[in-house]
């Protein structure tokens, strides 16, 4: 089965991996924005199966089958070759998968508010928040788009919802939910244990106010990343990408800065 991907630039290779029910719409905004002036990069932007453009696989039926096929792919297109991977949310769990099954190869991590437990009631996740809010815009919405939007919004303004209806709504309805659910009841969580030492570059960063996975699991992981900057994010939720654009550039921009002067990076 092939599993839609888009490829930008030549170079060295960096992955991109969007969250649940979502397409690569939102690392594709979040990021490429980040490569205008750098060269000898190679963006891999993926649909994860059942998502955006990739139809969903009958053998797919958990986590455990979605990393396989996502390493099957990668064997793939960049056979053999050191890559960098970045993940949001449900994307973030599945890159910690990838760099404990390639080792040898995974040169450098970028979590964007990583899913860390896969079970919501085993989270640590603060109260849900709203600190800055347009009242006459959520006014203008439809019913359906404000409750969307409000259950996901730290900030709710004109350009959080322009982006939010962008990358996250419009891509959510296109989703296959049914082969999603099916995932979440056959095993969510892997089956193995993916917490491994990583000493190459790392950057994770998580929302204050992020009421769906919260930061304080991924505050967890510090030792595990000897080379890590974490960040907690104020005025910023789930799609803190969205929300707080100029923070999350500055800090995704002293990551790559870090790859580029690595021995690794040959671009």
């Amino acid at each position: 089965m092939s599993i839609y991907h888009k490829v930008i630039g030549e170079g060295y290779p960096i992955v991109m991996l969007h969250g649940w029910t979502l397409d690569h719409q939102v690392m594709l905004h979040a990021m490429e924005p980040l490569f205008e002036k750098r060269r000898g990069w190679k963006r891999i932007y993926i649909d994860l199966p059942g998502m955006g453009k990739s139809e969903p696989n009958p053998s797919i039926h958990n986590s455990d089958d979605m990393l396989e096929a996502i390493l099957h792919l990668l064997d793939q297109i960049i056979p053999g070759e050191p890559f960098i991977i970045c993940g949001n949310s449900y994307g973030g769990y599945i890159a910690r998968g990838i760099v404990s099954s390639r080792q040898n190869r995974v040169r450098g991590l970028l979590l964007i508010a990583p899913m860390i437990i896969p079970e919501f009631n085993d989270r640590v996740v603060p109260q849900q928040t709203i600190i800055k809010r347009d009242s006459n815009l959520i006014s203008q919405l439809s019913s359906t788009d404000a409750e969307e939007f409000c259950s996901m919004g730290v900030v709710q303004g004109h350009t959080e919802w322009e982006r939010f209806k962008d990358e996250i709504l419009i891509p959510s309805k296109q989703t296959n939910h049914e082969f999603l659910n099916h995932i979440r009841q056959n095993g969510y969580g892997f089956s193995i244990d993916i917490s491994s030492k990583f000493e190459h570059p790392t950057l994770v960063i998580t929302g204050h106010q992020d009421h769906v996975v919260g930061y304080h699991d991924a505050l967890r992981l510090i030792e595990d990343y000897p080379r890590a900057t974490f960040a907690v994010l104020d005025m910023a939720g789930h799609n803190l990408q969205i929300e707080q654009p100029d923070v999350f550039n500055a800090l995704v921009h002293n990551w790559l800065n870090k790859l580029e002067s690595e021995k690794t990076f040959n671009g």
